[in-house]
């Protein structure tokens, strides 16, 4: 009996073990996120800056550090009001930095970890800065059983020397349950309110995850009966969507290749890919490939 590809449901349903789900809140200095999107990033970002597409880039940020999250709310701490009203965003106006050196930023956004803690409003925060002085409430913060989780730019790749270029960053980053790396471009990119050219991912990462979705869905496809082989190209001809069976055994696999779920853009690449191994395409380079960073978490 030949299988239906669109109403066949999937035997399997399960996660890797090291993959984390929960709800999210983000805890952001303004002032040290436009520092993060000058690093590497093509261009100068300016003080004035446009946090539309700041919650779909952050959940995908997450997502690519094996964090399947809701990310509820982002708290944005800034010494100027940019005038924004942006739904899940809330503006907590502090000293300039100049000013207090941090200190009006310090208590602030430490109050707030301690009250999402104390009240166990979450289970994941996202904190952004660079401040050591967040170290002992970072490590309060977790002794309650919350995860907080710091954003870093490509540097924080190579703990071993940050350790000797920035001691204190990598002192901070170290307490963290897990560095959430964001590409800077990209975040360059959303700040300015423009549309990133890439998944929030460096080129040579969008590279190797094309790499492994062709070899998982290679092998994938080795795997199929010739009956079945030809049952997809039908198929794949008459419709520019992806069976249901098929495309939830190869998000299945993906998950257990990267130890995490796919974002939107990526299971979009997969499905790209997908036609292009069953149909014999030959894939487009992986810059020009890459599809753009959503503005609201898919």
């Amino acid at each position: 009996m030949k299988r239906d590809y669109f109403s066949s449901a999937s035997r399997y349903d399960h996660r890797p073990s090291d993959q984390r789900s929960g709800t999210c809140m983000a805890l952001i200095d303004g002032r040290f996120l436009v520092w993060l999107a000058q690093q590497g990033a093509l261009g100068t970002t300016g003080e004035s800056v446009n946090r539309q597409g700041l919650l779909g880039l952050l959940s995908q940020a997450l997502s690519h550090t094996g964090l399947d999250v809701d990310l509820r709310r982002i708290y944005w701490y800034s010494d100027r009001s940019d005038g924004l009203v942006i739904d899940d965003q809330i503006v907590r106006l502090v000293q300039a930095h100049d000013a207090d050196g941090g200190a009006s930023l310090l208590r602030s956004l430490g109050h707030d970890l301690k009250q999402l803690a104390e009240h166990h409003a979450c289970d994941h925060v996202l904190v952004a800065s660079d401040d050591e002085r967040f170290l002992s409430a970072i490590d309060e913060a977790q002794l309650s059983g919350l995860s907080v989780h710091l954003l870093a730019d490509e540097s924080a790749r190579n703990m071993t020397q940050m350790v000797r270029t920035d001691p204190g960053w990598a002192r901070l980053l170290s307490q963290a349950d897990r560095r959430v790396v964001v590409n800077s471009q990209a975040l360059a990119d959303i700040l300015q309110g423009k549309t990133p050219t890439g998944m929030g991912l460096a080129v040579e990462d969008v590279q190797e995850l094309r790499k492994s979705m062709n070899e998982v869905i290679s092998g994938w496809w080795d795997e199929e009966p010739e009956d079945l082989r030809e049952d997809l190209r039908e198929a794949l001809q008459v419709s520019r969507g992806v069976p249901q069976e098929v495309d939830r055994q190869l998000l299945l696999r993906m998950r257990q290749r990267l130890a995490r779920a796919l974002s939107f853009p990526e299971k979009k690449m997969l499905r790209e890919t997908l036609r292009q191994v069953v149909m014999g395409v030959e894939p487009e380079p992986a810059e020009a490939a890459a599809p753009a960073v959503p503005d609201a978490q898919a």
